[in-house]
């Protein structure tokens, strides 16, 4: 009876915010079909997998796997990149390919990778992408059909050049839905946006606002959960898995930054191999049944974390809801406004659009580049090939920062076995005959030549007999690493100085001790700790 008691107020929880996130998702997946340029249909197919999906494989309590902005836009520019395939085709296909990579990468274990694309990189690029769609939405609000083809900033000084052909009732239906929308958001447990888009259906059938202008969606074909594979040879699926890299890349790192900042708020702990697992079975689902990309969309998942949700069952409550709404509700969109719509599209992305998250960055001072780059690459070349600068920026800025050779000097607190970088501490008193100096970053190919030849300089400089090198911040070596310590070794030996390794780790010891068992991997030239290697120089001195 207790754990009934218990349970009862977690269900009733779980029911309450299931409903609030089928009242959000049921007008994202009709809007960012839309911004995929598919058919209703796909959009409602995705949410319904997406959800079942995440349910059955997913850890999160939070997250909502659905359709999302980001990766509707990202897949629809790629699809249009794939010439010789139907648009539609071409987006099943990079539905489907990019469930096999998210898969791939979670047998391999590579939930790690999202860490390569930089926070900062996924701010700009979030808040770009959402000013590059809400630009996107203003035609629709005006009553324009622009040309196709038209970039970002083209598209937003065509509009505005067309300031006498702007509808007139277009306009005010959008600006109507959108106080419509705000007002209701002062009663956060109401879905504003599907009340709105309820209300305009209403409105467009009674007084007819499609004879007066005023574009609607039209008739929607009912979804038909149809299991098909896009029927392309080798050279096209190549083609379509070059593309499927970038929206894997966008799909996780977004999808994991908002499932592990909501799990931080509960004291959860996510594995990330396990939701790479989740998202790619729910993509290759989803490409398989007609759906499109789907992915844990921070708007989504944040309204099921702050509707109380406990556990999964939300996202099952929510997908039952949406079901019904498919199998009883589907006709009455055709009715649907579409500067409606768009109103429901920007309400979505909201939140997106707020600088603050840009502004935070920008007042630490630091990666400023990669916050502006992102934006202006994202504005300037759309957004396939902005996001795929936008990484390459964040790839390309980590291995700057790695391979910079950063070389610390250090040296004796009095009194403890404590060696702490000299500069900053002048009491630090220095090793007679020795320098003692700790690379800041792990040793590899892009840092270790840098980094040597550096020390080398600076041992020369000092006047010193011996290099005792910190090996702290190296877990391990890769080759040109270890061949750089070996050919530092030897142009010290040839000088007449020596060369001390400290705080060396277990596997390059055992590097060491294979391919250098007479040099560096002998014992009396690795110690555990610096203050062993300087505990040796001095016996050494007083033999």
């Amino acid at each position: 009876m207790t754990v009934r008691l218990m349970a009862e107020p977690r269900l009733r929880a779980d029911l309450v915010a299931g409903l609030c996130v089928a009242g959000l998702l049921l007008p994202e997946a009709v809007a960012y079909a839309g911004l995929a340029r598919l058919p209703v249909a796909h959009g409602l197919i995705a949410c319904l997998v997406g959800l079942a999906i995440y349910a059955l494989l997913g850890r999160s309590r939070d997250a909502i796997v659905s359709p999302t902005s980001s990766s509707a836009s990202v897949a629809a520019a790629a699809a249009a990149g794939l010439t010789g395939m139907a648009h539609v085709e071409a987006l099943m296909a990079l539905t489907l390919a990019a469930g096999v990579v998210l898969l791939v990468l979670a047998v391999a274990r590579q939930g790690q990778l999202s860490a390569f694309v930089s926070r900062p990189v996924l701010r700009g690029f979030a808040f770009a992408l959402a000013l590059t769609i809400v630009i996107k939405q203003l035609p629709d609000v005006l009553g324009l059909r622009p040309p196709p083809g038209l970039g970002v900033l083209h598209l937003l000084a065509w509009v505005a050049g067309q300031g006498r052909q702007w509808h007139g009732l277009s306009l005010a239906v959008a600006v109507a839905s959108a106080g419509f929308i705000a007002l209701l958001r002062r009663w956060p447990v109401l879905p504003a946006s599907l009340i709105a888009l309820v209300a305009s259906v209403a409105v467009t059938w009674g007084f007819d606002l499609g004879a007066q202008g005023v574009a609607v969606v039209g008739a929607v074909e009912a979804p038909r959960l149809s299991f098909q594979v896009p029927k392309l040879d080798s050279d096209d699926w190549l083609r379509v898995a070059e593309l499927a890299v970038g929206l894997v890349v966008l799909l996780f790192a977004e999808s994991w930054g908002g499932m592990r900042s909501l799990a931080l708020r509960r004291g959860d702990v996510l594995d990330a191999d396990r939701e790479l697992l989740a998202l790619g079975v729910a993509n290759l689902a989803s490409g398989l049944l007609q759906g499109m990309p789907v992915g844990a969309g921070f708007s989504a998942s944040a309204a099921n974390h702050g509707a109380g949700a406990q556990s999964r069952r939300a996202g099952v409550v929510a997908c039952i809801v949406v079901a019904g709404a498919m199998a009883f509700a589907l006709p009455a969109l055709q009715w649907l406004p579409r500067p409606v719509l768009a109103v429901a599209v920007v309400a979505a992305l909201w939140h997106a659009l707020s600088p603050q998250p840009l502004l935070a960055t920008w007042h630490l001072g630091r990666d400023r580049v990669l916050v502006v780059g992102a934006v202006v690459a994202v504005l300037a070349l759309g957004v396939l090939h902005g996001m795929l600068a936008s990484i390459a920026l964040s790839i390309v800025e980590a291995l700057r920062r790695f391979s910079q050779p950063v070389l610390h000097e250090l040296a004796a607190l009095p009194g403890t076995r404590n060696f702490v970088n000299r500069p900053e501490h002048p009491e630090a008193q220095p090793v007679p005959g020795a320098l003692i100096l700790r690379p800041q970053e792990p040793l590899f190919f892009a840092s270790a030549e840098r980094v040597m030849a550096e020390a080398a300089r600076r041992l020369t400089a000092s006047g010193a007999a011996t290099l005792v090198l910190s090996l702290e911040e190296s877990s391990d070596l890769d080759s040109t690493a270890f061949e750089c310590l070996l050919e530092l070794d030897l142009r010290l030996s040839s000088r007449g100085q020596r060369l001390l390794l400290a705080r060396v780790k277990e596997p390059v010891r055992g590097l060491l001790r294979v391919n250098a068992p007479y040099g560096l991997g002998r014992e009396e030239r690795q110690f555990w700790s610096v203050a062993d290697a300087v505990a040796e120089l001095a016996v050494d001195r007083s033999r």
